[in-house]
């Protein structure tokens, strides 16, 4: 018996230690280089602290609760020089960074879906106007375009006392657009609820339609459907309340004066000039992103649609477009960061963003560069992550199921 142990004792490999094992020191070896990283932060931060305080120079947050003693010219908040803390100019600049940067995403996207369609359009005019456009514009630098829009195309636009009428109540001058402004009773949260209601009823029937369409194939008016709800039941709630002699929503009128315009709203033209420079910069790139996913569709999908009799508008719309947008998510996502990051170009036209407003002035009358420069660094790095999170969530929507 002891002689049989002893052979299947020498037949059994010796037994590692757990350090052998990949996982084991990977995890070990992750865990040494976070350490080590960060030993490296604290000392970083410690010399810097030390120096700021040798040098008799503030350092920590507080200084966001001083009073900023300065105006900016564009504000979505209530802000004003004396009651007003550098923690709010703050605010202010982050909200006019991510207006800028959302419209001009919505805008760019549309654009460059209809320049990267264009360009494989088979008239021939058409697909060589969109070629120059991609190649001209993605060639040029987009601080020179920002210049050119400010400079030369709002430059030359004539003084308040002599404003292009647009009509409607709009006026185009070198102060920027004047518009209507609206003003909201106190019952206009009803249009708002019906908005919502709109949304999400609108959300639950292109879902029922989409199932229904599966398994019946029969398709449902989802588009019109889309624009009744989100646009008509507002309009619908807001021509019941002026029937009830509650107009919820009225309008103060920009008025042409001798040397100026009285009431209104104004759109400055630096906002005007960087939207449109962002747009027409970032949608030469997301066409040649467009371009290069519908050319990745197979060209029997087209070849398949056509036999099913449909017609060129739905085959891209049904069949081209959904697969294409497998392609074309990724490097969609990547322009829309590029887009929210140029915006910080906005400091070379004076248009009042998080860059020219924080790391500007603030940083200019507090001196605390590094606690200014963390906040900007941290802002921009949360709506990147953001953005990439929202549209990898999309991604995983639209990409291929494996079974």
């Amino acid at each position: 018996m002891g002689s049989v142990q002893s052979s299947v004792s020498q037949a059994l490999p010796p037994k590692k230690s757990f350090l052998y094992d990949p996982k084991v020191r990977g995890i070990f070896y992750q865990t040494l280089l976070v350490c080590v990283v960060g030993y490296l932060f604290y000392i970083a931060a410690t010399n810097a602290v030390d120096n700021l305080r040798r040098a008799k120079i503030a350092s920590g947050f507080g200084f966001l609760e001083n009073t900023a003693g300065f105006d900016i010219s564009q504000t979505l908040i209530s802000f004003s020089a004396a009651g007003s803390t550098y923690g709010d100019a703050f605010i202010v600049g982050l909200l006019n960074t991510l207006i800028v940067s959302a419209i001009g995403i919505v805008f760019a996207t549309f654009l460059g879906f209809a320049v990267g369609i264009a360009r494989l359009s088979s008239n021939w005019m058409v697909a060589k106007v969109a070629m120059v456009y991609v190649e001209t514009l993605r060639n040029i630098p987009l601080l020179l375009q920002l210049l050119f829009w400010y400079i030369a195309v709002l430059g030359p636009l004539p003084q308040p006392r002599d404003s292009f009428s647009l009509g409607a109540g709009f006026f185009l001058n070198a102060r920027g657009l004047f518009m209507p402004r609206p003003l909201y009773a106190a019952d206009a949260w009803a249009i708002g609820v019906a908005f919502a209601i709109g949304v999400v009823v609108t959300i639950l029937f292109r879902r029922w339609a989409k199932k229904q369409q599966a398994a019946t194939g029969r398709q449902y008016p989802v588009g019109w459907a889309t624009l009744g709800l989100v646009l008509g039941l507002p309009v619908a709630t807001w021509i019941v309340l002026a029937l009830m002699n509650a107009n919820p929503v009225s309008f103060d009128m920009p008025v042409k004066g001798t040397f100026n315009l009285r009431g209104g709203m104004q759109i400055l033209p630096e906002f005007v000039a960087l939207l449109v420079g962002l747009t027409t910069y970032t949608a030469a790139f997301i066409a040649e992103v467009v371009r290069a996913g519908i050319l990745a569709v197979s060209k029997g999908q087209t070849e398949a649609a056509g036999s099913l009799g449909l017609k060129s508008g739905q085959t891209l719309r049904l069949v081209v477009i959904p697969q294409a947008m497998r392609v074309i998510i990724p490097p969609l996502t990547s322009q829309y960061l590029n887009l929210t990051k140029n915006s910080s170009l906005a400091v070379a036209i004076g248009y009042p963003d998080l860059v020219q407003v924080f790391m500007g002035t603030v940083l200019n009358q507090t001196g605390q560069a590094v606690e200014v420069v963390m906040i900007t660094m941290g802002v921009y790095l949360t709506i990147s992550l953001v953005t990439s999170f929202v549209m990898n969530i999309y991604n995983r929507r639209v990409a291929i199921v494996e079974r």
